[in-house]
């Protein structure tokens, strides 16, 4: 009996709940840690990423109408979808990182547990840094957090998977929609988890996963009218500055790269850079010892 043909994965851009390849039809080669030959990813172009960030903003009403317990929900759907398929992404990020096995399988791990654990800050984080502020006069005076909107991500380069769900899941935890630039030198993890997305319970449009050349891509998104903010967690010194000046013609918020234990549990300060705060004041009546004038 012949031995069979490998048959090699293609691998998609995830773009509005769909797989398409690039606009402009360029893929490039993704070679392990010694340069053996892994799999052609897709080249994104200005157009995927102006394509991405439209499917981001459809899908954004939607996500952040949603009750924050039924985005909690979600977010634990997809750490069930990669819990089942744990043994891919364990291969995945052995071989984008140059890891062994086991050293690979506590990053999935880890990955997935960072799922689970900002599925359960959706319907907390308001009570954290929301509530009633006490004002002199006859007011109630409430702030509530708000999603900022459509959000550029350029993934950390080096952790491909950990690093990339760790600025990702903060993002749409808090009900923003999110355009994503994967790992230039390791895309393959995220590219699969657009899978995992897709079969998961997240509306198409929510996540956005784009492949490439990262400079190239994160250009035209600093630069884009209808995205909010950006976070540039995968963009070194000198890129950092050029999206940020970018950034700046539209106010996006920014939140600039740092030095991050992706395995250090997270506090907050990734779901608050993409908050804004909404204030509301309400008359209580004129209040004395009679008690309220209602």
């Amino acid at each position: 009996m012949s031995d069979r043909l490998s048959v090699f994965k293609t691998y998609k851009l995830y773009v509005g709940g769909k797989f398409p390849r690039s606009e402009s039809g360029r893929v490039y080669e993704v070679t392990d840690s010694k340069g053996n030959w892994l799999a052609n990813a897709p080249l994104s172009s200005r157009k995927d990423a102006r394509d991405a960030v439209v499917a981001a903003r459809k899908a954004f009403g939607g996500w952040s109408g949603a009750t924050a317990y039924n985005r909690g929900q979600v977010l634990y759907r997809v750490a069930e979808m990669l819990e089942g398929r744990r043994e891919q992404f364990v291969r995945e990020v052995a071989d984008a990182e140059g890891l062994s096995k086991s050293k690979a399988a506590a990053v999935v791990d880890a990955t997935i547990d960072r799922w689970v654990w900002y599925a359960g800050w959706t319907d907390k984080i308001a009570q954290v840094i929301g509530g009633a502020n006490p004002v002199a006069g006859p007011y109630f005076n409430l702030s509530s957090p708000e999603p900022t909107g459509v959000v550029a991500v350029l993934a950390p380069q080096e952790s491909s998977f950990l690093g990339l769900v760790s600025v990702v899941a903060p993002v749409i935890a808090t009900g923003n929609t999110a355009v994503v630039i994967a790992s230039e030198k390791a895309p393959l993890p995220a590219l699969s988890l657009g899978e995992v997305l897709a079969t998961s319970d997240v509306p198409g449009g929510v996540v956005n996963v784009l492949s490439g050349r990262t400079a190239e891509i994160a250009a035209p998104l600093a630069a884009h009218q209808d995205v909010n903010a950006i976070d540039l967690a995968g963009a070194d010194e000198g890129l950092a500055k050029e999206l940020e000046i970018a950034a700046a013609d539209n106010l996006k918020r920014v939140l600039r790269p740092q030095a991050v234990d992706y395995f250090e549990t997270p506090g907050t300060e990734r779901m608050t850079a993409f908050l804004e705060t909404k204030t509301v004041w309400h008359p209580t009546g004129a209040l004395g010892a009679s008690g309220s004038s209602y």
